[in-house]
């Protein structure tokens, strides 16, 4: 074979193995940079949960102590309206609990006490978009306090309508006695406000 062509094999041989190894290098830099990007969405990630879980454990705070005043004289257990209010206003998080301090969704009728809002509601047996009519409350000790004579002085057409919830001595059945005796259209409301209870160990409060 001449000298030439095998010189020429080996360039083309070296240039195969040059362009090869270059290939590699790009690669693995792509591989480390979606590795990194990983890395720091899973970080992202769980700094946001932490931040959430922080709100949601500072919310629980500020409302732990009204919710004891309020329902411990009658037999309420604190822990139930804590996890009701988590869950009806996102932690305080809502429209309703951020601009109107209404944490439980209790709807209005005056106009001067009362703002027209979006809400969800199950109905029929699924979620409808509805608007309506929801008091508006000066600080969430208000609102709080009119959750509790709710269950305490019944509603306008039956005052006995929570005998149930009053009646009951744990959370688990004063939770289900919600749904006995109508306060939610949701069908899985009890097991929402006993999973936040003890998620977040609520039942401290009724002690």
């Amino acid at each position: 074979m001449p000298k030439r062509s095998r010189q020429n094999k080996a360039n083309l041989l070296l240039l195969k193995v040059f362009a090869f190894a270059i290939v590699f290098v790009v690669l693995m830099a792509g591989l480390y940079y979606r590795h990194q990007i990983n890395v720091q969405q899973i970080q992202q990630q769980e700094l946001l949960k932490q931040r959430a879980m922080q709100s949601r454990q500072n919310f629980v705070k500020v409302i732990a102590p009204i919710a004891q005043a309020e329902d411990k004289p009658y037999g309420i257990l604190p822990s139930v309206t804590i996890a009701q209010a988590c869950l009806e206003s996102n932690y305080g998080q809502s429209d309703l609990a951020k601009k109107y301090n209404n944490l439980f969704g209790v709807k209005g009728t005056d106009p001067n006490t009362s703002q027209v809002m979006t809400t969800q509601e199950f109905v029929n047996g699924h979620w409808e978009t509805i608007h309506g009519r929801f008091q508006i409350y000066d600080s969430y000790q208000a609102s709080i306090h009119a959750h509790t004579m709710l269950f305490v002085n019944g509603t306008s057409w039956n005052s006995k309508q929570y005998q149930h919830v009053l009646a009951a001595k744990d959370y688990r059945s004063q939770a289900k006695a919600l749904e006995i005796d109508g306060y939610a259209t949701d069908p899985g409301y009890a097991n929402k406000v006993v999973s936040i209870i003890e998620q977040y160990n609520l039942t401290q409060y009724d002690n």
